[in-house]
């Protein structure tokens, strides 16, 4: 006999039912654990991009937040001194983030960037994460400090708020956590120190050596010349492609008020050059 009319509505029904099952059970165990389980493995590391079983750092506490921006050294350059944003581009070629009392907050107008381009660095960038909390996991606090426009240090509000692992506070994006969780208070001002030591190119666009990073936030390290293994990206694999020796700094407007004050940044000159003894024999004799 040809199903019933009957026997339609119940299949139909069974459907509806078990697909409400799904959308009600999987949130909770996101919520419970954030993360995902059908993201690429990445090369090396033994855990998928934004893994929800990757273990989270173990949680530091970095002591008081200064009272005061940190003065920068005689030779940095001071990309934000809390007066203006003249050293910023953004949409429509100007940065349009609110500037009040010393500090630049993110107000949904964009992304922001530096005019000058920078190789190899020091930056020094101070933040502060919405004091009244609202969202949670990546939706809580979210910004990040971008070298290249491609290659990001997480910004998030991580104190007591979980997250997958590789997309927490001071994380390099989509690849490695950090050593350990310096979050500190919602509101309170943080600081991170980070050493950027750009990717090399050869001239038929090949990687000759990969991007390296060091971090410390709130005066602990977090990352020791960790190497990147390509643009940081949501959900997906690392890669390279071939850019220029320089490019701007970036700071992600992520829809979340993060506040942003005292950036400045020193230009390192690795690439040193070796003094004639380099190419003589070493001594011997001597006492």
């Amino acid at each position: 006999m040809p199903p019933t009319t009957v026997g339609y509505k119940a299949a139909a029904m069974h459907r509806i039912l078990a697909a409400a099952l799904v959308t009600t059970v999987t949130p909770l165990l996101t919520a419970q654990n954030p993360g995902y389980t059908d993201t690429p493995a990445l090369p090396g590391l033994g855990w998928r991009v934004h893994d929800a079983a990757r273990p989270r750092p173990p949680v530091v506490d970095p002591g008081p937040a200064p009272a005061q921006p940190m003065p920068a050294p005689a030779d940095a350059r001071k990309l934000f001194d809390g007066r203006d944003l003249s050293q910023w581009g953004g949409k429509d070629d100007r940065a349009q983030w609110v500037v009040r009392d010393g500090y630049m907050e993110v107000n949904g107008t964009g992304d922001i960037w530096t005019r000058a381009k920078f190789g190899d660095c020091q930056l020094h960038v101070e933040w502060a994460t919405p004091a009244e909390v609202k969202g949670d996991s990546q939706g809580r606090g979210n910004s990040g400090v971008f070298f290249f426009g491609r290659y990001e240090v997480q910004v998030l509000d991580s104190y007591e708020n979980a997250s997958y692992a590789d997309g927490q506070a001071a994380a390099l994006y989509g690849q490695m956590p950090p050593l350990v969780n310096a979050c500190r208070k919602p509101g309170e001002w943080q600081t991170y120190d980070i050493v950027f030591i750009a990717p090399r190119f050869t001239s038929d666009g090949a990687l000759q050596s990969p991007a390296r990073v060091t971090v410390i936030h709130n005066g602990i390290l977090v990352h020791h010349d960790q190497t990147l293994l390509g643009q940081t990206n949501h959900r997906s694999l690392p890669s390279y492609a071939p850019h220029e020796p320089t490019g701007r700094i970036e700071l992600q407007d992520h829809g979340n008020p993060v506040r942003y004050r005292n950036i400045w940044v020193r230009e390192l000159q690795l690439d040193r050059q070796t003094g004639p003894a380099s190419s003589t024999a070493p001594a011997t004799g001597g006492k």
